[in-house]
């Protein structure tokens, strides 16, 4: 062997003995994290917040398996404009935020047409059928403490019954479990409903989770027990060489053999400083926390109100809206107050008054085609991305780290993964 080639083989050696660092301590980068050290990998973990702080956090616990269609669908160009003008509606645009949004918009649009909207569904469902029993392999014995298989309904008031069947046939068709509940048998199911309901679509294979937080907390309480190491720092710079890759914050300069990007709403300018162009969105989301359960079991969507109400271990969380603003504007916690009016419409037993703490609003990272972006980095064979999961964040969570893991040890993934590839938007 030449000098050359014993420096290149000297030079590998050591990379391979160099950690693994993962940036973003949401419920994604905690899982990959503690997927990772599992295998046998040291992991540093790095946010500047604290971890499960945001999303992971407000969510509405909801492992929402059955959402197999990207949001991206022909059915909202004719409410685009009550959108616009009307600040309840269920999803608004700013208006001062609208001219920003525009290039978004477009590729939004253009994904609503058959050919993407149907492979954007297969890429979606693949991942979601995959979801609970990565879960189970993540939480080992502790499953059942922090996901209940309850199922989930999907009430009706005011929808025809022809449409109602229509939409269980295309959900059917994606192999979705799902039943048509007379108002009698939703009732039987969750009696302090509304007497109002007349129909429900009851998901049988879905869970939730009593506590986003709670969940997030034991994943990173196993990581940090397992031998993981935080920091709670930020990220400035990720520079990258044929061995390994270079973190830089305010505090410190590392080198990591791989590097697993997790940085949600906030990927954009990570991912310019690569080189790569990520049309992500804050598609910002509210909750409003009660005090009491209502003798709720399980979540519960309704069609026409658009917003869903899970069992909390404190109470029952109301939450669900999508808002366009960005990151920096200021919360508008109007929408909260009107997820409150819709909840006392919903469960009529709701007695409580609005309070200010019971509120919170925080990003969801939205991508036009409403699919994430996991995977290897094209151009830098060190990095990996794991974001932009949208809604969808809390259910696809322990797969997307079972991806990462398996595409760092070079094996074969459980699902085909180019769907996802960020290369998709360059």
């Amino acid at each position: 062997m030449d000098k050359a080639g014993m420096q290149n083989h000297s030079s590998d050696k050591q990379s391979k003995k160099l950690p693994i660092a993962v940036v973003g301590a949401g419920v994604v980068g905690i899982s990959c994290a503690l997927q990772l050290q599992r295998q046998g990998y040291e992991v540093h973990l790095y946010d500047a917040q604290q971890p499960s702080s945001q999303c992971s956090y407000g969510n509405a616990g909801h492992f929402a398996t059955e959402q197999v269609f990207p949001l991206a669908c022909k059915s909202l160009l004719p409410k685009l404009p009550k959108m616009l003008l009307t600040p309840s509606s269920a999803l608004r645009i700013r208006p001062a935020y609208l001219f920003k949004l525009l290039p978004w918009l477009w590729q939004f649009c253009l994904n609503m047409r058959k050919a993407p909207y149907s492979k954007h569904t297969q890429a979606l469902k693949a991942l979601n059928e995959q979801a609970l029993s990565a879960w189970q392999r993540l939480l080992g014995a502790k499953f059942a403490t922090h996901i209940q298989l309850q199922g989930s309904l999907l009430t009706f008031e005011r929808t025809q019954l022809a449409t109602i069947n229509k939409l269980m046939a295309k959900y059917q068709t994606q192999g979705v479990k799902v039943e048509l509940l007379t108002k009698k048998q939703a009732l039987q199911l969750e009696p302090e409903l509304n007497k109002h309901i007349t129909h429900a679509l009851y998901f049988t294979q879905v869970g939730h989770t009593a506590s986003p937080k709670a969940l997030s907390d034991y994943l990173f309480a196993e990581f940090i027990a397992q031998g993981g190491q935080f920091f709670a720092q930020s990220i400035e710079h990720l520079n990258h060489t044929d061995e390994h890759c270079q973190l830089v914050t305010a505090q410190q300069c590392s080198d990591y053999r791989k590097v697993v990007v997790c940085t949600g709403a906030s990927s954009k300018v990570l991912c310019h400083k690569l080189g790569y162009s990520l049309p992500i969105e804050a598609e910002r989301g509210y909750h409003y926390q009660l005090t009491t359960h209502y003798n709720v079991t399980r979540p519960i969507v309704c069609a026409e109100r658009q917003f869903i109400v899970t069992p909390m271990t404190y109470g029952l969380r109301l939450a669900g809206t999508v808002e366009f603003a960005g990151l920096a504007a200021p919360a508008d916690y109007r929408r909260a107050h009107n997820l409150l009016k819709h909840g006392k419409a919903l469960i009529p037993k709701i007695n409580e008054h609005f309070e200010h703490d019971a509120c919170w609003q925080g990003a969801r990272p939205s991508l036009p085609d409403s699919l994430p972006v996991i995977g290897q980095a094209p151009h830098h064979q060190h990095i990996y991305f794991a974001l932009g999961h949208q809604h969808l964040g809390l259910t696809q969570a322990a797969i997307t780290s079972e991806l990462i893991a398996a595409s760092i040890n070079q094996q074969p993934t459980a699902i085909n993964i180019d769907a996802f590839c960020i290369s998709r938007f360059q």
